[in-house]
């Protein structure tokens, strides 16, 4: 690309009446109602608006239109704010603000916290400006304590459940990347698919052998059938893996063989007037190997 790219907002924030500003959505009863709403109220309260709202601006004479933050202008306007800070855009369309940005992950949100704390932030202050109690803020810090810092690479990316970790640091290293991997695989990173995890490990693999495993719902009986069954996919898994280079080797020498095959007149026209089904199944083969569109 020669073009440079263009800045589609101004470079310098303005000060806005609210009343100049238009929104362009109304706000349904029961968001304000909600905790994200509580959230942006409570931050608001404690430490300002910390985002500019972001308008486009119409002919003269006309009200700016609300692009992005119609649940900060809500509150700014419920607060009894006269005037705002805002980034002004260059044109009426909303596409690429919040709604379309990758949300904090859970371990960077982790980091940002303890950032936050060892430069001066009390857990207190914290705690207000996210609505929700200490506690939770003080669970957030100490989230990769006994998590092993392999573990915490894998998932630093990763948008999920706080408790996930609980469960993660019931388990020794060696168990937790083998459970995170298989996360990975399945791609599946609930609470409860982790809890089966913690269900099928063995007593030895875990943070504190000496001590029972609970898992709730689950009889001492079903967990070692779990544990069973956990060792066998584990093995299966890492059996699949071992092999999967060659048989994707395989099957692509396979594929184009059986492509230079159908590609020939004479034996695709036998093959379908003799062997329809087999013409179905190779055409399938090559459809199935390749990125590209299907034979025939």
């Amino acid at each position: 690309m020669t073009d440079d790219v263009r800045i589609a907002f101004a470079n310098k924030i303005l000060e806005l009446r609210l009343s100049d500003i238009l929104p362009l959505r109304q706000i349904p009863p029961q968001i304000l109602t909600s905790r994200k709403y509580a959230r942006i109220v409570s931050s608001i309260n404690t430490v300002g608006l910390a985002e500019p709202l972001v308008v486009a601006k119409q002919k003269r004479g006309q009200p700016y239109l609300l692009l992005d933050g119609h649940l900060r202008h809500h509150a700014l306007l419920a607060r009894g704010d006269e005037t705002v800070r805002c980034i002004l855009a260059d044109d009426d369309e909303a596409f690429t603000y919040n709604k379309r940005i990758n949300r904090l992950a859970t371990v960077q949100e982790h980091y940002m916290i303890d950032r936050a704390i060892k430069r001066g932030a009390s857990e207190e202050v914290i705690a207000k400006a996210f609505a929700v109690d200490v506690n939770v803020v003080r669970r957030r810090q100490n989230l990769l304590n006994g998590i092993s810092p392999e573990v915490v690479e894998i998932l630093k990316d990763r948008p999920m459940n706080t408790l996930t970790f609980e469960v993660l640091r019931k388990m020794k290293a060696p168990r937790q990347i083998e459970v995170v991997e298989l996360m990975v695989s399945a791609n599946n990173f609930s609470l409860s698919y982790v809890k089966a995890l913690l269900a099928g490990t063995k007593q030895e693999d875990l943070a504190k052998p000496d001590r029972k495993k609970r898992v709730g719902g689950l009889s001492p009986e079903q967990m070692a059938k779990m544990e069973r069954e956990m060792e066998n996919l584990t093995r299966d898994m890492k059996a699949v893996e071992d092999a999967f280079g060659d048989d994707v080797l395989s099957l692509v020498v396979a594929s184009g063989y059986v492509g230079r095959l159908l590609g020939n007149e004479h034996i695709s026209a036998y093959l379908e007037r003799r062997h329809p089904e087999i013409s179905g199944q190779f055409r399938t083969i090559v459809s199935a190997a390749s990125l590209e569109q299907p034979v025939g």
